[in-house]
């Protein structure tokens, strides 16, 4: 999953979200130098990448991807499934999705001094371009693809992964739906035991 479901499967909790948000930011013992509440946000991201990456719906679309994009069709498809949680966001949630963004920011911006300086280097191009309320179009993912493209130095042609989502949109949206019930599950038992 991507930052929007990461951030959305934190429910209300303002640490947990940051942790959960940071978590690819933080490396080994750094994990360390957090509050207990943003390390276990941290640890949340983590079994929540597990268990998407090994579930058996996430491998059928990244399956679908692998002949073009090989090893990056897994980063693909985690920014395709947030798409279709922003596009379906009325089903998840009584806040509207920008309201929603609009509050994870200023989040953000009320705790930037203990973000990573990766995330905090980040942080202004993603409120410039608005990225989490981006994923909810075909053209704002589209965007996120061709940033994401040229990160990887024009080697991974995410760029044109936009194609494959439209092609096969019926099909990712019914595999993210199947999935994400299941991931909201395992979410809500995880969080139980933090």
């Amino acid at each position: 999953m991507n930052f929007l479901a990461h951030i959305y499967l934190s429910g209300d909790d303002p640490e947990l979200k940051i942790g959960n948000f940071i978590a690819d930011s933080v490396k080994g013992k750094k994990v360390l130098e957090y509050p207990d509440r943003i390390r276990q946000g941290i640890t949340l991201h983590r079994k929540i990448d597990h268990y998407t990456d090994s579930h058996e719906t996430v491998r059928k679309s990244v399956s679908r991807l692998f002949p073009r994009y090989g090893h990056y069709s897994t980063v693909i498809v985690d920014i395709l499934y947030d798409h279709f949680l922003a596009a379906n966001w009325s089903e998840y949630s009584k806040e509207p999705l920008e309201q929603y963004v609009n509050d994870f920011y200023l989040l953000l911006q009320d705790n930037f001094d203990v973000l990573p300086k990766r995330v905090q280097n980040f942080m202004p191009y993603m409120l410039r371009d608005n990225w989490l309320l981006s994923y909810e179009s075909i053209p704002g993912i589209g965007r996120i693809l061709y940033q994401m493209n040229h990160r990887t130095k024009n080697r991974s042609k995410m760029n044109f992964a936009v194609i494959e989502l439209e092609q096969y949109y019926a099909e990712f949206d019914s595999e993210f739906r199947s999935f994400f019930e299941e991931l909201e599950l395992f979410t809500k038992n995880e969080m139980r035991t933090l």
